[in-house]
């Protein structure tokens, strides 16, 4: 069978559509991961052993399977446990977000140790609980170090938004396969989603890397 690329321009509205919802899970999801991450990557390096092991439990699990197993505990297993079902959406957000959360934490984790000890042993010195030390001394510093791997981490969670297809949520690939159910020509709508796909990576890895100069400037 012939290629037929003048079919292009009909479904590109329809994909858009689920490049939208593609953005807009990796946005969230990276957002709660953001939060937990930075309570977890935090509490990794903490004095509290028992919060130590607790952050590290959560870590090796989420990191140790699947993003899918995960997005079908929540989608398929939690529904048993609180006797209702989830919708599709808050059940991709989820599990994403807790999936996300586990590698950020491992960056906040880096990033607060790259800081050089002697700072906290100096905000500790003028009085500075632990606490107030990491708020005001070592995560802001901390932060700025973060931002590059933090874009890598959307980089992943949007291409890994590709398994919410699963849960019938259409997104970009879902969008995909809709659109091959009308037309039967897969092999053309299929580069084209790559094609976003690699839109979409390549502006956040330029993006990412601008950031990253900006801030050795910075420093």
């Amino acid at each position: 069978m012939a290629l037929d690329f003048s079919i292009i321009p009909g479904i590109i509205p329809a994909l858009l559509v689920g490049t939208r919802l593609t953005v807009e899970l990796a946005i969230i999801a990276v957002a709660i991961g953001l939060v937990i991450g930075s309570f977890v990557g935090i509490g990794r390096v903490g004095g509290n052993r028992m919060v130590r092991i607790v952050t590290g439990i959560y870590v090796d699990f989420i990191r140790g399977t699947p993003l899918l197993v995960q997005l079908f505990l929540v989608y398929f297993g939690l529904p048993s446990l609180i006797g209702r079902p989830v919708p599709p959406f808050m059940a991709a957000i989820a599990a994403m977000g807790i999936n996300s959360g586990a590698y950020v934490a491992e960056i906040v984790r880096a990033g607060i140790q790259s800081i050089d000890r002697g700072q906290m042993e100096a905000a500790r010195s003028v009085g500075l609980t632990y606490a107030q030390s990491m708020q005001y001394i070592i995560f802001p510093q901390a932060f700025r170090r973060i931002i590059p791997p933090l874009g890598n981490e959307f980089i992943a969670m949007l291409k890994d938004s590709s398994l919410v297809s699963v849960i019938a949520l259409e997104e970009l690939l879902r969008k995909g396969q809709v659109v091959i159910t009308r037309t039967f020509r897969p092999f053309e709508v299929y580069m084209v989603v790559a094609l976003i796909y690699l839109v979409m990576t390549l502006a956040i890895s330029r993006l990412v890397a601008w950031s990253e100069k900006r801030l050795k400037v910075v420093d």
